[in-house]
C-alpha cells in the first residue's frame, strides 16, 4: 500500500510554529500531489508566510512532519531544500540589490554544476521574460517593483524547482504587472512545476488555482477545490468583500 506521504510531492501533518508564546501555526495539515498549483489564502497574520519559511528551512518547528518526495525534511537546511527542488520566492522578493539582473539569476543556479543546462535555463527565463534579458547589465535594485519580481522568479527557476513556493507575488505592483505575473506563473504550472501560491488576491489565486486551502489563526479551517472555494459564501465574505 502506498502510503500519503510517498503518494503527495509535499505532505504536512500537525506542524505547529511558536514564536515566544505566541503559537503561528496551531497544527497544518496540507499536500501538494505532482504537478498542482495550490492556492492558500488567509488574513494577514494567518500564518502564511510563516508556513512558508518552515516548509523552507528558514524556520525550525515545534512539531509535526513534513515530507517532500516521500522523505521527511525536518531539521534540513534551506540549501539542501533548494537542492532538492524546493524553491521560496519570499515576500518582497528579496532581490540582490547591487548585483546585476545577471548575476542574481546566476545565484539562483549556484547549487548546480551543469553550466550547458544552466545556459540554456537562463535564455529560458529570458524568454520568459523578456524585459530582463533588456535589463540583464543594469543592477536590480534599479528596476521597477514589477520587473524585480520577475528577477525572483526567474531566479527561482534557475534552481530548477520541482515545488516552487510564492509568497504574495502580487504585493504591491500595479495591475497590468499583477497580469503578466499571474499569466507567468499559470505558465510555469502548465510546464509541470508544482505551485504552492500564498497571495492577498483570493480570487486571483483561486482562479488559477486547482485547489485551496485557508489559513485561519495557524490552523486550516478548509479545503477544496479552488472553484468550489471560489462560490463559498463564507470565502466570499471573508476574503473577496461580497
Amino acid at each position: 500500500m502506498t502510503t500519503p506521504e510517498l503518494k503527495s510531492l509535499l505532505h504536512v501533518r500537525n506542524l505547529k510554529m511558536s514564536y515566544g508564546g505566541i503559537q503561528a501555526l496551531r497544527g497544518v495539515d496540507l499536500d501538494v500531489a505532482h504537478g498542482e498549483l495550490i492556492a492558500l489564502i488567509g488574513s494577514n497574520g494567518a500564518g502564511k508566510t510563516t508556513l512558508l519559511k518552515v516548509l523552507a528551512g528558514l524556520l525550525q518547528p515545534a512539531s509535526g512532519t513534513v515530507h517532500y518526495r516521500g522523505t521527511p525534511l525536518m531539521h534540513h537546511a534551506a540549501h539542501q531544500l533548494v537542492q532538492e527542488g524546493l524553491t521560496l520566492v519570499p515576500e518582497g522578493r528579496g532581490i540582490f540589490a547591487r548585483l546585476t539582473v545577471k548575476e542574481n539569476l546566476q545565484m539562483g543556479s549556484y547549487c548546480r554544476s551543469d553550466e550547458p543546462s544552466i545556459d540554456r535555463d537562463m535564455q529560458n527565463v529570458y524568454e520568459l521574460f523578456p524585459r530582463l534579458f533588456e535589463r540583464h547589465k543594469q543592477l536590480a535594485g534599479t528596476l521597477s517593483g514589477g520587473e524585480q519580481q520577475m528577477l525572483a522568479l526567474g531566479r527561482a527557476l534557475m534552481s530548477r524547482p520541482t515545488l516552487l513556493m510564492l509568497d504574495e507575488p502580487s504585493m504591491g505592483l500595479a495591475p497590468m504587472m499583477v497580469t503578466k505575473i499571474f499569466e507567468t506563473i499559470q505558465e510555469i504550472s502548465a510546464r509541470g512545476v508544482s505551485i504552492l501560491l500564498v497571495e492577498q488576491n483570493a480570487k486571483l489565486a483561486l482562479e488559477v488555482a486547482q485547489r485551496g486551502y485557508v489559513l485561519e489563526n495557524g490552523l486550516i479551517t478548509s479545503s477544496d477545490s479552488a472553484a468550489k472555494l471560489l462560490v463559498s459564501p463564507a470565502v466570499r465574505q471573508a476574503y473577496m468583500g461580497s
